[in-house]
């Protein structure tokens, strides 16, 4: 730390008590000046000598026939008088960046100028601060948050401007020409003397990372640390990045863990301050330079202590620029009353139709005038993809909210583009934990759902689990079996040119979908039919054999008995010999975390006693 010691006399300054302060001399005392509660028992002479405002002060008080002279309002109080009373005395005072503003405040208040005396105390401080203060990195700092308790008076001399303009541009130094200590805590390394054959080698200095400075500054007051962060953005030098790291370790510094604690009252005026400002620093890069996990984070504590609508806005078009590096674990928001439901999927659901909408107008701005597909559109925003999958996540963790509504839940699912969401496996897994969570849905409303999946896109794994789920409609577990069927014997025909499809069991009547269920589990009792597979390759237990068996020659996997079952349950439906149409329940089924089949002997045991008979 920088210092100046003024004067060379002893210093003779004695207290009685909190509030007298007297010098030792010869000469009796003739003046009595009051600072605050404190009283200083002085000589005219000196003060006079050094100061124009103590000339004329003392003038008046000889009129008025008194010895006392109030000093209303002094800026540093009795120790900032007592600096400039000693320099007057000539005595020995030191100066630091602790008490060098209120010495300055103080010798303006006294004008102690040039005009009074030369080499007078408001010369010397001058002289200090643009000389050693403000060349100190640490020094900058302290003088500038010693300034606050000093306002109007340090505005008034620019100090504050100096100080953050010295700060600012310290922090665009190139790191590699940073020589001082660029933290309270850290400091550089010394080099080290590395001996090699006799021959000493001096190590280099660990180097100076770019964000040296991001520590130091968040000790800084939401104010000082604004006008700070604005100077530095203004000098057009700072990478963005490093200013979205800057912030990110102010909020941590001052924003509390808790949530208690970030809405109480004594705190919360602050809080949301500090959210605010904080928003308002972000680069003006649309949030690219933050991370997307960050944003998220302030968006929760914007929300909790009620940060305005354009501060709410700015950060949820940030983060939906972003939403690819999202984690469904940040994008779980808490509602706020007067919402029911356990997380704020309102808000998630407006992040990403904004995100789509960006998406586009980045497409449109790549394209122009040119006629691309789908297909190269994703190979160009490979990020709508890790979206997609991010928000199949999330839709898996609300849908165990009992309260969630199942149009939130389908809007939310429709607002991902189907080339975003190539496999649909994610999907299958909300769907099923939605439908596990909501027993009381109608027969309407778990084929609504259900149309949100497409089956030709799940994964075999996925199908497996699907085929033998209770909880699916019936007819959605038609479609998976046939396509399974249809896959597994894909090495003659693709999917895609085969001319049977079983989207066709999504026709509007139940009569109709009789039919045609009927006609395709004929078609795929054919099918089986025709596949050759050995009979020792159908387990008896009724389990899946793994892709790797050994005992299968074409690696397929086969469908459960249970399955087949189903099949058979449904030809006789098909014929007309059943009165009742099957029924659709809601029944336990393995989680979808879990894409091994168990034992289905005891699968289709139950699910005898719990499916109305058909036959």
């Amino acid at each position: 730390m920088k210092f100046m010691k003024l004067g060379s006399k002893p210093d003779t300054f004695q207290a009685d008590g909190k509030c007298i302060r007297y010098v030792i001399s010869d000469l009796a005392t003739d003046v009595t000046i009051i600072v605050g509660e404190v009283k200083f028992h002085l000589h005219k002479f000196p003060l006079m000598s050094k100061s124009n405002r103590l000339q004329k002060l003392v003038l008046k008080a000889s009129e008025e026939n008194s010895d006392e002279i109030d000093m209303v309002d002094f800026p540093g109080g009795p120790k900032a008088f007592e600096i400039c009373a000693k320099f007057c005395y000539g005595m020995t005072v030191t100066l630091n960046a602790y008490n060098v503003v209120a010495a300055r405040c103080a010798a303006e208040y006294l004008e102690m100028t040039e005009d009074v005396d030369r080499g007078n105390l408001i010369f010397k401080i001058e002289v200090f601060i643009n000389s050693s203060i403000l060349r100190s990195w640490k020094d900058s700092i302290i003088v500038l948050q010693t300034t606050k308790s000093l306002l109007p008076w340090s505005e008034n001399l620019k100090i504050v401007g100096r100080c953050i303009d010295s700060i600012a541009s310290k922090t665009s130094a190139d790191p590699a020409n940073v020589t001082w200590s660029y933290t309270y805590n850290r400091k550089l390394l010394a080099p080290e003397i590395i001996v090699k054959g006799g021959m000493k080698y001096q190590e280099k200095i660990e180097s100076v990372p770019k964000d040296w400075w991001v520590e130091d500054v968040c000790e800084l007051e939401i104010f000082l640390y604004k006008r700070v962060m604005t100077a530095v953005k203004s000098k057009g030098r700072m990478d963005g990045a490093i200013i979205g790291e800057a912030l990110k370790t102010y909020a941590v510094r001052w924003l509390p863990d808790s949530v208690d604690a970030l809405i109480s009252d004594v705190h919360s005026w602050r809080n949301k301050l500090l959210v605010e400002t904080i928003v308002c620093l972000l680069p003006s890069d649309k949030g690219v330079s933050c991370s997307c996990s960050f944003l998220l984070k302030l968006l929760k504590v914007a929300i909790l202590v009620g940060v305005d609508d354009s501060a709410r806005e700015d950060l949820m078009n940030r983060i939906s620029l972003k939403l690819h590096e999202a984690s469904v674990k940040d994008l779980l928001i808490p509602a706020r009353s007067p919402q029911t439901t356990i997380y704020d999927v309102g808000m998630v659901h407006s992040i990403v139709n904004q995100c789509m909408i960006n998406k586009k107008c980045s497409q449109d701005l790549d394209l122009g005038k040119n006629d691309v597909g789908c297909t190269d559109f994703v190979l160009g925003h490979g990020s709508l993809l890790s979206v997609g999958k991010v928000i199949d996540g999330y839709l898996e963790e609300i849908a165990r909210d009992p309260n969630l509504s199942l149009a939130s839940f389908i809007d939310l699912a429709l607002s991902i583009p189907e080339f975003a969401r190539p496999v649909h496996d994610g999907l299958y897994k909300a769907i099923d934990m939605y439908l596990k969570e909501h027993l009381s849905l109608t027969k309407a409303e778990r084929k609504e759902l259900c149309s949100l999946m497409d089956v030709k896109k799940l994964t075999m794994d996925a199908s497996m689990h699907a085929a033998q789920n209770d909880r699916l409609p019936l007819r959605v577990v038609v479609q998976v079996l046939f396509f399974e069927q249809v896959r597994a014997s894909a090495g003659v025909q693709s999917l895609k040119n085969n001319p049977r499809d079983a989207s066709r069991s999504t026709t509007n009547t139940e009569e109709e979908w009789e039919k045609t269920a009927a006609e395709d589990c004929n078609s795929i009792k054919k099918q089986m039919n025709q596949t050759k597979i050995k009979e020792s390759e159908f387990p008896k237990n009724g389990k899946f054999l793994k892709k790797d068996s050994r005992n299968s020659k074409s690696g397929m996997q086969l469908l459960p008995s249970r399955s087949r079952r189903i099949f058979d349950k449904l030809w006789v439906v098909g014929k007309g010999h059943g009165e009742n149409k099957s029924s659709e329940t809601s029944g336990s089924s393995q989680s979808p975390t879990s894409m091994v089949p168990g034992d289905t002997k005891s699968a289709a045991s139950s699910a005898k006693h719990r499916r109305h008979s058909i036959s």
